[in-house]
């Protein structure tokens, strides 16, 4: 008898943790259609920044229009959050910015740089997507910088130093209906190049169909860590899923070690049912220095924003981990 009792402990634990290195808050989702104080018609993913102790998400939702803008919400613990009245960017009316967000702004990523906030977002059209550049002090007003890329591109994550004297960026090329992960540099933010790719899908795997950055990188000592999101084509639509990767510090085109299977994938109801299903897709992540925990945000099936945690050490593991664990 305490055989079979300790098997359905060992059984509850399990179900408790889950299989994947994330671990999903209780509260799950923090914002979703209901918590946004204005009129929109749903929630997708956010950027996350921690500005003088207040952890800060800029939410992508799809206003009444049809069109993606930013809206911000404030939490003191980073799990409860209360979102403004308003949206702070919406997209440009001045041009050339204007002709390139007709269709809508999406899928912002916060980068601390040299004490100031980049938002590196995608500018969307009917001429495609493409990478634009924003700054801001204080997260009320956001000054655009420049569009920075050519179409069709997205997934862009600024580094939070420079390499070898000068800026870097992470950018998703699309060739047909693949997308790899690229690296680009600049010396004045405005002007990108030198261009290589970084890694690419992987035949047969949970990212086979196209990969692309979802975090900014997070420094650590032993490379820069990289949350990415990986895509797979199943008979009933695409599933997103989300795995790590770590990349040399001084040659992030260098791959040192690449999770073999994801550290979070689509398993919770609000995860895998709403708009758009099976999805888990991240903007944002903040690293708790004293306690090497990082927070990761996620959207969870086009519909709303969730948090989960994971230690760092146990990311960087399992980049270099190639066997199936859990």
């Amino acid at each position: 008898m305490s055989t079979m009792i300790e098997e359905c402990a060992t059984r509850n634990r399990s179900r408790l943790t889950g299989r994947d290195v994330i671990h999903r808050w209780e509260g799950n989702p923090i914002v979703s259609l209901e918590d946004i104080p204005f009129g929109c018609n749903t929630v997708f993913n956010a950027a996350a920044v921690k500005r003088q102790g207040e952890y800060l998400l800029l939410i992508r939702i799809e206003d009444k229009m049809g069109r993606s803008i930013f809206t911000l919400a404030h939490s003191e613990d980073g799990y409860r959050f209360v979102v403004d009245p308003q949206p702070v960017m919406t997209p440009s009316e001045t041009e050339p910015f204007a002709t390139y967000e007709a269709c809508g702004i999406e899928d912002p990523r916060i980068t601390l740089l040299d004490g100031t906030y980049y938002v590196m977002y995608t500018a969307f059209s009917h001429y495609g997507p493409r990478l634009a550049l924003a700054k801001t002090e204080n997260f009320r007003e956001f000054e655009r910088i420049a569009l920075i890329s050519e179409p069709v591109n997205k997934d862009g994550a600024l580094f939070p130093r420079k390499i070898n004297g000068r800026y870097a960026r992470f950018d998703r090329p699309n060739v047909g209906s693949t997308g790899n992960v690229w690296i680009s540099y600049s010396e004045d933010l405005v002007h990108w190049g030198q261009s290589e790719v970084v890694m690419t899908t992987r035949p047969d795997h949970w990212d086979c169909s196209r990969i692309g950055a979802s975090a900014p990188p997070i420094e650590t000592e032993k490379g820069w860590l990289e949350i990415y999101h990986g895509v797979k084509e199943a008979a009933a639509g695409p599933i997103y899923r989300l795995g790590a990767v770590m990349l040399d510090l001084e040659n992030p085109a260098r791959v040192l070690g690449r999770a073999a299977i994801p550290i979070l994938t689509p398993r919770e109801y609000y995860e895998r049912v709403g708009d758009i299903g099976n999805v888990v897709f991240s903007c944002g992540a903040i690293l708790e220095e004293q306690t090497r925990e990082v927070k990761m945000y996620y959207g969870a099936a086009d519909t709303c924003i969730c948090v989960g945690t994971a230690k760092l050490d146990a990311l960087i593991e399992r980049c270099f981990d190639q066997e199936d664990s859990a």
